[in-house]
């Protein structure tokens, strides 16, 4: 018999034929679309605040469940649906200050990307070794999500959701596709399993070649991670330096938009002094520098003598450089900036964020949007320009590599600091605008997958929390609340040596693309020939 992508007879599925179903047939026919948008669900609920990063298994083998042997039509639908299901939740935080319609439509445009994923996987779904060509195809939506459009949104990744999970040593190997295409592949390996216990029970048959494939799909990536873990380590390879990490917090309301601006520069500065209080009572150690997070300071003191004045008095309070947020306009252009600030020569370095948000730091379509609804350009009254050039600012020897707040989810923004000499990574953010929602905590993830990565401490300044300091193995040691000042000073160790994540960079991602083509150009093959057999 000749197979194709979307030949499946009844007795090949997990779940019984519909037509000995105790319910009547358009209800049954329903099932697989609940169960894709409730898989998708389940793949939400892997992701942190929640610690459940298990659950990413039972959501895949759900949705290669549903996907099997289906036409590309239904595939379409079922994807669409598991990707609602999993992104309306978890991107939830994007409408807290703009309502619910850049939310709706975030998603529902994201969706599109794991709705033709889940096309592929339909389409390989009757492969040998088919769990393996259906997570490669999953990353392979990732990186075009990454990617596309307005410079990507690679939020939602699965690595992303593994920072207490088993599979995280995997992020050394090859970084978050390597991560991803694991837990994906352990979930399909599971769908497969099940599949093949409940044809065997039916049957009273074993195929032998497929119970392979899926019990190497489930150990492969679980051995691997094992074996990964001695890629990880918090021994410090150039010595330590002592960090302090400022979280000024930031008023609440009552204050128009420059007074705000001003408040937050003041509470920075304010607790950097309640930092140096300490230090001079021997209470906490002198850090070798300090570090501010993203918009501590609007007000661009390289430009205004009041802003100017305030980080001086903190820089010379705690006799140590400091590393700023602000808001910088040179030549009529608006940059989102770190400047690195001497207690004695005042500002020596600069980073301009490279990887900024689209309908945040500068809008997509401006016209065409402004045509529609006027008040969705008000919001976002002046474009960001981007940097150009890495981050690594050098302290006393020390070179702090830096990925300003939304850079964290990119690939590249991070590694290229490393590759560019970084010894520890700072992630200067501002979740102010989001409230107590997720994303803080889904960000903070990131930085936990990150520090792995690449096998560097983390550090993640935030103006209203949630600060902390990350070690090379993704365990926090620090970390703040919510909405409250507050200081971390911490001892942490230098790494110069490189993962091997960052010596291949996109290469893994590349790889796991072309194995995803190589499936799914198989599968069209078989579909054709079984076609052709079929009219002769």
């Amino acid at each position: 018999m000749t197979v194709t992508a979307t030949s499946v007879d009844e007795s090949d599925r997990v779940g019984p034929p519909s037509a000995r179903a105790p319910w009547p047939a358009r209800l049954v026919r329903l099932v697989p679309a609940v169960v894709a948008a409730l898989s998708g669900l389940l793949l939400y609920v892997s992701f942190p605040p929640r610690t459940l990063w298990w659950l990413a298994l039972p959501a895949f083998a759900a949705f290669g469940w549903v996907l099997r042997g289906r036409t590309w039509k239904a595939a379409l639908g079922l994807g669409y649906l598991f990707g609602l299901g999993f992104l309306l939740p978890l991107l939830v935080w994007t409408g807290v200050e703009v309502g619910p319609g850049p939310w709706l439509a975030l998603a529902a445009v994201e969706a599109l990307f794991v709705a033709l994923v889940g096309v592929g996987v339909a389409a390989v779904s009757r492969l040998p070794a088919w769990p393996v060509w259906a997570a490669a195809l999953w990353i392979t939506g990732e990186a075009a999500r990454a990617r596309v459009p307005f410079h990507g949104f690679p939020w939602g990744k699965v690595a992303f959701g593994q920072a207490d999970g088993v599979f995280l040593p995997l992020a050394a190997v090859g970084g978050t596709p390597v991560l991803g295409f694991a837990v994906v592949l352990c979930g399909f390996g599971l769908c497969e399993a099940v599949r093949l216990a409940v044809h065997g029970r039916r049957t009273g048959t074993l195929r032998r070649p497929a119970a392979a494939v899926a019990l190497l799909s489930v150990a492969v990536p679980v051995g691997g991670a094992l074996a990964a873990r001695t890629l990880v380590s918090d021994k410090a390879e150039n010595g330590t330096a002592t960090v302090a990490l400022i979280q000024g917090n930031v008023p609440r309301a009552g204050l128009e938009f420059n007074a705000q601006r001003r408040a937050v520069l003041d509470y920075h500065a304010r607790e950097t002094e309640r930092l140096a209080a300490e230090v001079e009572e021997g209470k906490a150690p002198r850090p070798d520098v300090v570090l501010w997070p993203e918009n501590s300071s609007d007000i661009d003191p390289l430009e205004f003598p009041d802003a100017r004045l305030v980080v001086d008095q903190a820089a010379k309070a705690i006799g140590a450089p400091i590393s700023i947020g602000s808001v910088v306009e040179r030549d009529g252009r608006l940059y989102n900036e770190q400047i690195l600030w001497d207690p004695v020569k005042g500002p020596l370095q600069t980073y301009d964020k490279r990887q900024i948000q689209p309908f945040g730091e500068y809008l997509p379509l401006r016209s065409l949007l402004g045509a529609i609804n006027g008040d969705w350009t008000s919001m976002v009254r002046q474009d960001f320009s981007r940097g150009t050039e890495p981050g690594v600012f050098t302290v006393g020897g020390t070179r702090i590599g830096l990925a300003t707040c939304y850079e964290a989810a990119f690939d590249w923004a991070v590694r290229d600091t490393v590759t560019h000499g970084a010894q520890m990574i700072s992630v200067p953010s501002n979740n102010a605008t989001f409230d107590r929602s997720e994303m803080t905590y889904q960000q903070l993830a990131m930085s936990r997958v990150r520090a792995v990565e690449h096998s560097r401490t983390v550090t993640v300044p935030v103006t209203s929390g949630v600060s902390a300091v990350i070690m090379p193995d993704g365990r926090i040691t620090q970390k703040t609340g919510m909405f409250v000042p507050a200081h971390l000073v911490q001892k942490v160790p230098l790494r110069s040596s490189r993962t091997p994540a960052t010596e291949l960079g996109v290469l893994p991602e590349l790889a796991l693309v072309l194995v995803a083509a190589g499936g799914l150009g198989w599968a069209i093959g078989a579909g054709v020939r079984g076609r052709r057999a079929r009219d002769v």
